[in-house]
């Protein structure tokens, strides 16, 4: 039972010190996740911090996609006894003003990539729906997280060219999540090997002028709703407006699961029903190399000694695209109501669905 900054804090929810978890299970993560772009197919930066207090890790990732490269700097460490200390080699994160200004820097490194980024958030974070999923019997999923849209400052160092970042151009959303996912080493599958392993999922939240709309789909093998939401969130801080069940159709290029459009419907109850029509600008691998789960020597949570340990992953465009798989975080524009917005487009489309016969 080791103290640490944070317990001098009037925070506590448990009859533990605040590096301990109320859950002994291995896979509780607490994680920042992070992107920025300029609503455009020029450049996405993707950034992830996590925590994992049972697994005693903590480990950071940022990844780049411009037209013809993907490169990814890495970072992991013990995690140690005070959780408020976010430093992971180049790698920080700093809370300037809660729910609303940050700070997120990689520092100049050996491996090509650095940025020195503030974060000012446009709409009030936002909780979404617990995430709650059983499969054969065992909790997957039971996690909370909050999003954001907002807009950055600062710079970011790619090789020998030097991008200044203004709000003006340079747009992004966050999220927050904590709770239990899959982290860290792998497990024996044991009767988890049999199952169908269907992961369908859209995660779109998209920023307007005056207002963000925020969206979650996500079914499993027989188009049953797992997790949904549709809220329409103003900048000026107005209450939240209930959407409806959103639907969500996609285009696939042929003989593939990528997207190359899709069209969100939305039915306000009382209200007029709306389609926003949803264009993947730059598609981002965002399983390549960041630790959510293709490299079986890097995952999230995984030990990789006492650190720091710091690493450089780089892909060429086109030639690597086929070693490329998995989630694909794109910059996206979407459109309704004569109205221009830009954001994420999350997606994935894994295993038997009905929607999805090829």
């Amino acid at each position: 039972m080791t103290l640490s900054p944070l317990d001098d804090h009037p925070v506590h929810q448990a009859a533990q010190v605040m590096r301990h978890v109320t859950t002994g299970d291995r896979n509780f993560y607490d994680r920042y996740y992070f992107n920025c772009h300029a609503a455009s197919d020029e450049l996405m930066l993707i950034v992830g911090l996590g925590q994992y207090p049972n697994l005693g890790v903590t480990d950071a990732f940022a990844c780049v996609r411009t037209q013809d490269l993907h490169r990814v700097v890495r970072a992991s460490r013990e995690l140690g006894a005070d959780r408020m200390d976010t430093r992971i080699g180049p790698f920080g994160v700093k809370v300037v003003e809660g729910l609303k200004r940050l700070r997120v820097v990689l520092e100049p490194n050996e491996h090509g990539l650095s940025f020195d980024l503030h974060w000012e958030g446009t709409i009030p974070a936002t909780l979404e729906p617990r995430h709650f999923l059983r499969r054969q019997e065992r909790v997957v999923f039971d996690s909370m997280r909050m999003a954001q849209t907002g807009r950055w400052t600062g710079h970011i160092t790619l090789g020998e060219r030097e991008i200044e970042v203004t709000p003006d151009r340079w747009t992004g959303t966050r999220d927050r999540s904590w709770g239990v996912r899959p982290v860290g080493e792998p497990e024996p599958p044991g009767i988890q090997a049999t199952g169908p392993g269907t992961f369908y999922w859209l995660y779109a939240p998209m920023q307007f002028d005056d207002h963000a709309v925020l969206c979650i789909v996500q079914e499993d093998e027989r188009g049953r709703r797992v997790l949904e939401e549709a809220v329409r969130v103003w900048s000026d801080g107005r209450e939240e407006e209930y959407l409806g069940r959103p639907e969500y159709r996609p285009v696939y290029a042929p003989g593939t699961r990528d997207v190359v459009e899709a069209v969100l419907t939305f039915a306000p109850p009382g209200g007029k029903p709306f389609d926003v029509r949803c264009t993947p600008l730059l598609p981002v691998r965002l399983m390549v190399g960041t630790g959510y789960g293709l490299e079986q020597d890097w995952r999230h949570g995984m030990y990789q000694g006492p650190g720091p340990v710091v690493q450089g992953v780089t892909y060429r465009l086109p030639d690597d695209a086929p070693k490329m798989w998995g989630m694909v975080d794109a910059v996206g524009r979407f459109e309704y109501d004569g109205l221009v917005g830009h954001g994420l487009f999350e997606y994935w489309a894994l295993g038997p669905h009905p929607s999805f016969t090829g």
